[in-house]
């Protein structure tokens, strides 16, 4: 992550929850491809605050979440103080059934170090939703992460990726996405898309409206196409990878934002 993106990640981490709110089919995309989660040893990158990583250690996993941005991970930190001192229920048990909440362990950490921060074959799954992947830069340095995520899964491990729909934004020259908007917020997301460069600017406003007070900021992502996703994995060593529209698993190729890649290695 470089010090833009930072910045970016910094600026609207107070609002990220409401900006990006959990999506349930995370977790549910995560439990179909896997399987049982229980005792499963999962790594999260760009965890942010942490949401998904507690809602896999909800179902058994033991989860590690890393994110370069110290606000997010100072509020998956809290967040996650807050739940050793409560309890929680499973929803397939009684009402007066309590447990111990687990908890994932939240650091700092970078996708390009993965082989210096962890052991080989460590994880049964390895996590990275969000369009982190993109804030990579370059295809060596793209290369470089999914490698590292090769080494440390364990054979038979699985990869879940999820970034943008790059051919669908490129071929049809999408240059804003969908507005988000709450009682509290509006945020504007647009891009500005350059002929023949991979990279694009990704220029956000976000609106405070009890503050009345405006967050612009812009970043460069690398526009990482299906087909050369694909390609990067299969040289990394991955296979029985699978492209999908969305986290219900629907089929790949259209008009739709989100590409949803399983692979195994």
């Amino acid at each position: 992550m470089n010090e833009d993106q930072n910045k970016f990640y910094s600026s609207i981490s107070k609002y990220y929850s409401e900006i990006f709110p959990y999506n349930p089919m995370q977790l549910q995309f995560v439990k179909n491809r896997v399987g049982e989660m229980k005792r499963k040893q999962v790594l999260d990158i760009g965890c942010a605050n942490g949401e998904l990583a507690f809602q896999l250690t909800n179902e058994g996993a033991k989860v590690i979440g890393i994110d370069l941005n110290e606000d997010l991970l100072q509020q998956a930190k809290r967040c996650s103080r807050f739940r050793s001192a409560t309890s929680y229920k499973r929803e397939s048990e009684p009402d007066n059934y309590r447990i111990a909440s687990p908890n994932p362990k939240f650091q700092l950490g970078n996708m390009l170090d993965l082989e210096t921060d962890f052991q080989p074959g460590q994880f049964d799954v390895v996590l990275c939703f969000g369009n982190t992947l993109v804030h990579l830069q370059t295809i060596e340095l793209i290369q470089q992460m999914l490698k590292g995520v090769f080494t440390i899964l364990k054979t038979g491990g699985k990869f879940l990726l999820q970034i943008l729909n790059y051919d669908y934004i490129l071929g049809k020259n999408i240059t804003e996405l969908p507005l988000i908007e709450t009682d509290n917020i509006r945020f504007i997301r647009k891009y500005l898309i350059e002929q023949n460069n991979p990279l694009i600017s990704f220029q956000t406003r976000l609106d405070l409206k009890q503050e009345k007070r405006i967050v612009s900021n812009e970043t460069s992502l690398f526009a990482l196409k299906s087909a050369d996703l694909v390609s990067l994995l299969e040289s990394s060593g991955f296979y029985a990878i699978e492209l999908y529209s969305n986290f219900k698993q629907e089929t790949f190729g259209g008009k739709h934002l989100p590409l949803v890649v399983s692979c195994k290695k």
